[in-house]
């Protein structure tokens, strides 16, 4: 019953149940402009749809692993890979802008398919499968570019990256597509309820005929397609494909999906509380730039954000359980 409770949360519900993060929204923005002038700005707020965009391709995917009970540390490098061999493949190569885009995604799918198949075959668990493959995926963008930049300058390619149609991003669309494709698998489809249902109660949801394994597999291949398609869009901002592409994206992705509320123990969660919890970390890392905080800071005050969220579920989980004991 909670499973499906989650899964029907409505967009207002949602945003009842993250108020105190919105809260905090609204305050740090204010603060924002007031102590720094070019934060308002419609250049500054065009730069943060676009860094939010990429985090909340991965944030996506992250949201269906996570409901799972699982992790995918592996999204950075499917950038990586994703990105550097769609570069490669039209400036090194010479293919048109098209097949690059497809070849890179196809790089970057594999790597979500040996993870899907090797989680959802045995009982080792994502976190191992996809640190390794998180290594594999850095070791072959290394591997593929030498070590080099690879430079797009092509106009088809980069139009995706910073693009706008009307006056708004082409990011802008294409992530709402995304958000959309994304509540309707997890709400409107069997899929969805079984996602839920497999993250609630893995053993209840074999019991009850459901293909755990097809489940599985199927979450982290969206993942990892979703993490190629940011690779593209990434290289399609920046113009230049690295080894270093998406290096820690994962954690964003991670701070954005348990910010918005998704348990990290699997069954609770929906997409509309990872677009405010992305929404929270682009501002909020925005904000740091913008003041010149030292990146070494940064990555403390995003650790601190993380594992206050997750003491937060945990409370909420543990605090329930209790209040429901004393009751009894």
């Amino acid at each position: 019953m909670e499973n499906k409770n989650w899964k029907n949360l409505s967009v207002i519900q949602t945003i009842k149940s993250n108020m105190g993060i919105l809260a905090g929204l609204v305050i740090l923005c204010v603060v924002l402009s007031f102590t720094t002038s070019s934060f308002a700005t419609v250049t500054n707020l065009f730069n943060v749809v676009r860094q939010i965009t990429i985090n909340l391709f991965l944030a996506c995917g992250m949201t269906f692993v996570i409901l799972l009970a699982g992790i995918d540390l592996s999204v950075g490098s499917v950038i990586a890979v994703s990105g550097c061999i769609s570069a490669g493949l039209i400036s090194w190569n010479g293919l048109p802008v098209y097949v690059g885009i497809l070849g890179g995604i196809l790089a970057g799918v594999v790597i979500g398919l040996i993870n899907g198949y090797i989680v959802s075959s045995t009982n080792i668990p994502a976190f191992i499968v996809t640190l390794a493959m998180m290594n594999i995926g850095r070791g072959i963008a290394r591997v593929y570019t030498k070590a080099q930049t690879i430079s797009v300058l092509d106009d088809s390619y980069t139009f995706w990256g910073m693009g706008t149609i009307f006056g708004i991003p082409i990011q802008l669309y294409c992530i709402v597509a995304v958000i959309a494709v994304s509540s309707f698998i997890l709400n409107k489809t069997k899929l969805g309820r079984h996602i839920y249902a497999v993250g609630g109660n893995k053993q209840a949801a074999e019991y009850s005929g459901i293909n755990v394994k097809k489940v599985t597999f199927f979450v982290f291949v969206y993942s990892a397609l979703l993490a190629s398609l940011a690779g593209i869009l990434t290289v399609g901002r920046t113009f230049t494909a690295m080894m270093t592409l998406g290096d820690g994206a994962e954690m964003d992705a991670i701070s954005a999906v348990v910010l918005g509320g998704t348990s990290m123990n699997g069954g609770r969660g929906t997409i509309a509380g990872t677009v405010i919890g992305a929404i929270v970390i682009g501002v909020l890392k925005n904000g740091m730039n913008l003041l010149g905080i030292d990146s070494s800071w940064q990555y403390i005050v995003q650790g601190i954000v993380i594992l206050i969220a997750v003491y937060i579920d945990w409370f909420k989980q543990t605090g329930f359980k209790f209040s429901r004991k004393i009751k009894a």
